[in-house]
């Protein structure tokens, strides 16, 4: 599998400030990657190096080989940037047949309803930005994004400040286009970024934290268990099960698990069986610690 993205010894400076330092950073086309940290980390400068948008200060970026801002690898990337808008006095119609003009798509219109398809807006071409929610909006964006069948796909905070329903429409998407493009996905949605991507890349105060596959070997031995709200754990000692090695509560519904999975390959099972025991009832176990544990802790 190709690298679609490499970075080397890669800074960028604003004055004094410092947004990314040294960064070494190759990324394989394929499964969404989620480009996560806190603010000021660094986020949307590397995607802004990555667009072309901006230049480094030093060290070298390059996507699909090409360097970044080059017209080669230009024309193979799209991007969403988090304040991106429509023009209240134009429909959706006549907006992005006008982007996928600007992409040289030979025929425009079945473009434009191709892409708002794969958004489930196709009967929203002739609306005005003003007639849509929010959220509608976000999605008439996303289609944007996907004009002319792009590579990579940047999205910077997709689904901020949106309701649940179009939450899923967009995460849906993603993961049905995946097959066709490799998106990368900066948001602090953490919970949504787990579902969809399969490599997380965490940046901290400008600095790469680390690169790990969400479901890393490393996750072995360890479940994750949610419970109901009704269900208390603190006076149940749920590590004298066979094999676990240790038991913490991370909030007062999620429960983290370490074990020995060698010699007890089936706790997950034997942590039900417990469960059911002692009247806890629980919303979902998962092999691995959520991405926001992995993280963060």
């Amino acid at each position: 599998m190709s690298m679609i993205i490499e970075c080397t010894a890669l800074s960028k400076h604003y004055g004094r400030t410092i947004a990314l330092r040294d960064i070494n950073l190759q990324l394989k086309a394929g499964a969404p990657i989620a480009l996560v940290g806190p603010n000021g980390a660094g986020k949307t400068t590397l995607l802004s190096l990555l667009c072309g948008y901006i230049r480094p200060g030093s060290g070298d970026v390059t996507v699909m080989g090409q360097r970044a801002g080059s017209q080669n690898a230009i024309r193979h990337i799209s991007a969403l940037p988090q304040d991106a808008s429509l023009d209240p006095n134009f429909s959706i119609g006549i907006q992005l047949r006008h982007y996928a003009r600007l992409r040289n798509v030979s025929n425009a219109t079945a473009e434009v309803r191709r892409v708002l398809r794969l958004v489930q807006l196709e009967d929203q071409i002739n609306a005005k930005a003003t007639q849509l929610s929010h959220g509608m909006r976000k999605r008439v964006l996303l289609a944007q994004s996907l004009i002319g069948n792009p590579t990579l796909v940047l999205l910077d905070e997709p689904t901020a400040g949106i309701d649940p329903p179009n939450v899923k429409i967009i995460r849906e998407m993603i993961a049905r286009q995946a097959t066709d493009a490799t998106f990368v996905v900066s948001s602090h949605n953490l919970d949504e970024l787990e579902k969809i991507c399969g490599t997380v890349v965490h940046l901290a105060a400008g600095e790469l934290r680390g690169v790990n596959a969400i479901d890393d070997v490393n996750n072995e031995g360890v479940l994750t268990v949610v419970l109901s709200a009704d269900s208390i754990m603190e006076d149940h000692a749920i590590d004298q099960i066979d094999g676990i090695k240790t038991a913490r509560l991370r909030t007062p519904t999620e429960l983290v698990i370490e074990y020995d999975h060698q010699h007890y390959p089936d706790t997950d099972i034997a942590v039900l069986s417990w469960l059911s025991q002692h009247g806890l009832r629980y919303r979902r176990i998962s092999k691995g610690r959520s991405l926001e544990e992995q993280v963060f802790n």
